[in-house]
């Protein structure tokens, strides 16, 4: 059957197996997500920094609203909608999208990462106030999740004057609140400047660096000298984010970009979540200090060392083989035929479980939260969400495929039967 026939669209549209609840979800995420956020962030400010604490820690209206929060936001953003323009990297192509096109991307999140890191350093040199963004946190949160909404607003509406064509497989059931969540078009652009694109990497996943930066001067503010612990939680994540923007390109065959649409999902996620909760490690410790060992640093660092080596590693292998299966680094792994002419990896890291890359992840994320010691359990929210996320993400990785691939799938689960973890799941 064609991409474009008729009775593909009318499944797609109507038929579609609705994720995350469907309506329900729809309606209660986008409500309980903010809600979530603001909790969180207030709990990391509270001595008990409970997540079972009731009434939940929520901040009043006054905690909210600073006037230099929309300005700081909306001109960040700005700022990398600037350098996202600036014809820096080269520009690579996407997958080939139902209609026989391709996009082109500009590769240059790196160069906008660099950038910033050397606007930080002058406004430390002209001493600026980097600390004060510690109070600013609320108020930046609340502005980022209204701009997240307007923008979603914008983008379901936006997504009425496109060509079917163009509309994600999962986010047009006709279904209002299900598809404005979800998504409704799949790559939206103004001119060559594409939105999806521009959120996945750009000012969320950077302002998350920044806000650790800022919770470390926070620190020196209050004891003379940043903790180890609060070296680590920023250097870990840094590393992270820096190697999310060197390998850019890997991002254009992921599910986010190639699969789902681009609504309120996504849109919180890239400009709320992730900065606000992302690095929820360095908040907690401004006003929760840690005293950490060299050595219990010292083996962190190395559980960190290795979930990364773990995740690189296995990414590395995967994008190479789909670039050019002949290379010489992957062309003696073993693989098995599928009807559409894929071959799936059944050796190397993606023979020792079907998500290797979860699983570097994961190890990386409980790296992150051991730094903050075990007396409170909000540090480790993250890598419990993440575990969460990415076994919900296994899941509708393991439908798709089983769709797409059929016997072969099959086949390719007998040989690699663990998902994430060897021997475990």
């Amino acid at each position: 059957m064609k991409p474009n026939s008729p009775a593909l669209k009318h499944r797609t549209s109507h038929d579609t197996e609705r994720e995350f609840g469907g309506a329900l979800g729809a309606l209660c995420i986008p409500v309980s997500l903010p809600l979530t956020v603001l909790f969180l962030m207030a709990a990391s400010r509270s001595p008990e920094a409970g997540v079972l604490q009731w009434p939940p820690a929520l901040p009043s209206r006054d905690q909210l609203w600073d006037p230099a929060a929309p300005v700081l936001l909306l001109g960040w953003i700005a700022l990398h909608a600037l350098l996202y323009l600036m014809p820096l990297g080269k520009v690579s192509e996407g997958l080939m999208l139902s209609d026989g096109t391709r996009l082109k991307y500009p590769i240059n999140g790196f160069h906008g990462l660099c950038v910033s890191c050397v606007l930080l350093m002058l406004l430390l040199a002209l001493g600026a106030p980097l600390g004060s963004l510690f109070e600013l946190l609320l108020p930046l949160a609340a502005c980022a999740m209204a701009v997240s909404f307007l923008f979603s607003v914008y983008l379901y509406i936006r997504s009425f004057w496109v060509p079917p064509h163009a509309l994600a497989v999962g986010g047009n059931t006709g279904n209002p609140l299900y598809d404005f969540f979800i998504g409704r078009e799949l790559n939206p652009r103004i001119g060559n400047f594409d939105l999806k694109y521009f959120c996945e990497l750009r000012p969320g996943l950077i302002g998350w660096v920044v806000i650790n930066l800022g919770m470390l001067m926070k620190e020196v503010e209050l004891r003379g000298s940043p903790s180890l612990a609060m070296l680590l939680v920023n250097g870990f994540q840094l590393l992270y984010v820096a190697d999310a923007l060197w390998n850019e390109e890997a991002v254009l065959s992921t599910m986010d970009i190639v699969h789902d649409g681009f609504g309120f999902m996504l849109v919180f996620g890239d400009l709320a979540w992730v900065p606000f909760t992302y690095g929820l490690q360095a908040s907690f410790l401004v006003l929760h200090p840690q005293a950490l060992s060299w050595t219990r640093a010292a083996a962190i660092a190395a559980l960190n060392g290795i979930g990364y080596y773990i995740f690189r590693k296995s990414n590395s292998q995967k994008n190479q083989f789909r670039r050019d299966p002949t290379h010489s680094s992957v062309a003696g792994l073993e693989t098995i035929a599928t009807a559409s002419g894929k071959r799936l990896l059944v050796s190397g890291w993606w023979g020792l479980v079907r998500h290797p890359n979860y699983l570097g992840d994961l190890l990386m994320a409980l790296a992150w939260s051991l730094p903050c010691g075990f007396s409170h359990l909000l540090p480790y929210f993250y890598v419990l969400y993440f575990t969460v996320l990415l076994i919900h993400r296994e899941a509708r990785d393991e439908r798709q495929c089983r769709a797409k691939y059929g016997p072969a799938w099959a086949s390719y689960c007998r040989r690699v039967p663990f998902r994430i973890f060897p021997y475990v799941y």
